[in-house]
């Protein structure tokens, strides 16, 4: 029996926990284990329920997504987070990935796409969706440098990481990545480790926006 994915819910809206905690509870091997009505108070909930996943609102009146976000990727054993979000079109999502959160939904979502994202990200794959995703990072301004600085971080990527990188960055998950490479899920998954360690990453989303900036994809 696969273990029950615990999940934190955070959302300055009542109903949008209630409804969330309602419709997660009842899908199979997901347990909601607490809530938080703001950012401020994620880290005790955190210490107290132990999630796996928090699934975190963005616009809160204390502590915003994105700063609570960053508060919990630098724990020691930091739990996924998955943005939830109103704006399709929120410059301020792609700073929460940044931050370390391992995707976003939009809050319209169908309750079994939730549900399935959540499981996704407990086994480690983010959520990415093409669609949103790539709107967004094309709507963002590239800073001025980060280009080549982006070029210059992934140099230290080994010609192989490099191909499971950009890989990544095309919203590929390791069962594709090792049938597009010819590797196996084995070594998909060193190549993905070494990555994060030479890159100083939390996951692999910072990866997917790190080849973006470099215009690989």
């Amino acid at each position: 029996m696969k273990p029950v994915v615990r999940v934190l819910v955070v959302d300055d809206d009542a109903l949008v926990r209630a409804g969330l905690t309602m419709m997660l509870d009842g899908a199979e091997g997901i347990s909601v284990v607490g809530e938080a009505s703001d950012g401020e108070f994620v880290q005790a909930a955190a210490d107290a329920h132990g999630p796996d996943v928090v699934l975190m609102d963005l616009r809160m009146p204390r502590v915003d997504g994105i700063t609570a976000t960053r508060r919990l990727r630098a724990r020691a054993r930091p739990p996924e987070v998955i943005v939830l979000t109103t704006f399709d079109t929120d410059e301020n999502i792609l700073h929460a990935l940044r931050a370390g959160a391992s995707g976003f939904l939009l809050k319209d979502t169908p309750p079994a796409r939730i549900a399935e994202a959540v499981r996704q990200v407990a086994a480690g794959e983010p959520i990415l969706s093409p669609r949103i995703t790539r709107r967004l990072m094309d709507k963002v301004a590239v800073q001025a440098g980060a280009f080549g600085e982006a070029r210059r971080s992934l140099a230290v990527l080994s010609p192989r990481e490099r191909d499971v990188a950009v890989a990544i960055g095309q919203g590929s998950g390791n069962a594709e990545i090792g049938a597009a490479l010819d590797m196996t899920l084995a070594t998909v998954k060193s190549h993905v480790s070494h990555i994060l360690t030479k890159l100083d990453f939390d996951n692999r989303t910072q990866i997917a926006l790190l080849v973006h900036d470099a215009g690989l994809v």
